[in-house]
């Protein structure tokens, strides 16, 4: 459980590093990559142990990465809504189902 939280926090700071500038268009560019850098430094902070700990824990390195794949688009799907205003479609969900289905294949040693 504790990779899975600091996979989530990792990834609400990548989300903000990669897409939270699209809210501020007036910025120059070089400004909104410095700021951008310094989000994903503190990402790093984060995702390191995660895999770290998830990797001593017994995950394999494919099973993390699938892990982190879908709490990438749980919480860029909140963020999109949340933060940009964007409305999820038909097809979010179905994406979604696929890597639901990627993780179950990844797992499926497991069981």
């Amino acid at each position: 459980m504790t990779t899975i939280l600091l996979l989530s926090v990792s990834n609400l700071f990548m989300t903000v590093a990669w897409y939270g500038h699209l809210k501020f268009t007036d910025r120059p560019l070089w400004q909104v990559v410095l700021a951008s850098w310094a989000i994903a430094f503190v990402e790093y902070c984060f995702a390191v142990p995660a895999n770290r700990i998830g990797y001593e824990q017994g995950f394999s390195a494919g099973q993390l990465k699938v892990i982190q794949e879908v709490v990438t688009l749980l919480v860029f799907a909140g963020f999109a809504v949340f933060f940009l205003g964007e409305t999820l479609k038909w097809n979010h969900g179905a994406a979604f189902l696929c890597l639901v289905g990627a993780v179950a294949f990844m797992f499926a040693d497991r069981l």
